[in-house]
């Protein structure tokens, strides 16, 4: 007993470095991703997300989650850090997409409010004590690392912020839009193969033992599966993009590996290999046929994040049903689409009437002229680049 324990705590603290390591994955995927006159703001907000989400989880959000949860498999604390250290990724989610117009300050708050309530309460009707599920919602659905918990959630206050803020200046003139390059692709490399190797913990690690040859089997599948899927969206979006446009676009080609990565995040231990590899492969086409559409509504996000986390937590969340219903187990297509349309009214209505609100008073959208100097002047005094002419 004592054995197991140990392990399966040893497991945990592995797993939540990992996935902390996806901390700095943001930050680099996202700087590289914005002008150069912008990356000092987006390196503060992610570290800003980091700290303030975590600490309200801490303090507020893991109670109400999970109540007084008592968890016998491994150290309390091992188990509360590897909670938390999900907690900020659905924020980093929405920071990246209303990158280069969106105040600090403001979304610091929000980011307070997601992590103490907000994401808290998601939790609650999937992974947690269920209390608020007994009492107003009806889920049974499956979301290992959360699909649908953690991605689509994110993306959910992400479509909500961006359609209170509205878009970049300049983004869209008349009706042409104005395309934006990445500012430092080395950088969006980096920080995908860091979000990448995280996958293993955030993934794996929610298998929640590795005690047994049972459960080992299963962490080592579940993090095959979730390579695997990564690899088929990387590979599917290299090829789709070339045969449209003759080029392989690196930032594309990452976004669909991401995507990949998204979907297989729901099921990861229930797949074979080649359920992985279609899950995979899927939601990199659904990366490259969303980004473009997005950009036609005139939704900007500079990072993909809609396309990324939001289509394909729900396509990730779907695939389960699809790929793996069990109806003894309750695993059915109606149950996962529940769970989607559930959590999609939740986060989406509380999301923009908190944006709406806090909008009302302090104002979530740089001005036009602090877009143009950039936002490391105004809302850091720091430039990443001081050096460097800046980008209009």
């Amino acid at each position: 007993m004592d054995s197991a324990y140990v392990i399966n705590t040893l497991f945990a603290l592995f797993s939540i470095t990992l996935i902390i390591l996806m901390v700095p994955g943001f930050a680099m995927l996202e700087a590289g991703l914005v002008r150069t006159k912008n990356v000092s703001s987006v390196l503060t907000v992610n570290v800003m997300i980091y700290a303030v989400a975590s600490m309200a989880f801490i303090l507020v959000g893991y109670t109400l989650a999970f109540g007084e949860l008592q968890n016998e498999t491994m150290s309390k604390w091992a188990f509360i850090m590897f909670q938390m250290a999900f907690v900020g990724k659905a924020i980093n989610i929405m920071s990246g997409g209303v990158g280069e117009r969106a105040k600090i300050f403001p979304l610091t708050i929000f980011t307070l409010i997601m992590g103490a309530l907000i994401y808290p309460t998601v939790v609650n009707i999937s992974w947690g004590t269920d209390w608020i599920k007994e009492t107003i919602f009806d889920l049974n659905f499956v979301d290992l690392a959360g699909s649908t918990v953690i991605h689509s959630t994110g993306g959910w206050a992400l479509l909500a912020a961006i359609l209170v803020i509205g878009p970049r200046k300049g983004r869209y003139v008349q009706k042409q839009i104005r395309v934006i390059p990445a500012s430092n692709i080395p950088l969006v490399v980096l920080g995908a193969m860091l979000l990448w190797i995280g996958w293993f913990g955030f993934n794996g690690g929610s298998v929640g033992s590795i005690a047994t040859k049972e459960a080992a089997d299963s962490v080592a599948l579940t993090i095959f599966n979730t390579n695997t899927a990564g690899l088929a969206g990387a590979l599917s979006t290299a090829i789709l993009i070339y045969v449209r446009y003759k080029l392989f676009d690196i930032t594309m080609i990452l976004n669909g590996a991401l995507g990949g990565l998204v979907a297989i995040t729901a099921g990861p231990h229930l797949y074979t290999m080649l359920d992985s590899i279609m899950v995979g492969l899927i939601g990199g086409l659904l990366v490259v046929v969303a980004v473009p559409l997005f950009d036609r509504f005139r939704l900007d996000d500079p990072v993909g994040a809609l396309s990324v986390h939001l289509v394909n937590g729900i396509w990730g969340t779907l695939a389960v049903g699809i790929f793996a219903s069990d109806s003894a187990h309750g695993i059915t297509f109606l149950n996962q689409l529940k769970g989607v349309a559930e959590i999609a009214i939740f986060v989406f209505t509380v999301s923009f009437s908190v944006i709406y609100i806090i909008n009302k008073f302090i104002a979530f959208r740089a001005t036009d002229e602090d877009q143009v100097q950039g936002l490391d002047v105004s809302e850091c005094g720091l430039e990443a680049y001081p050096e460097f002419k800046r980008a209009i």
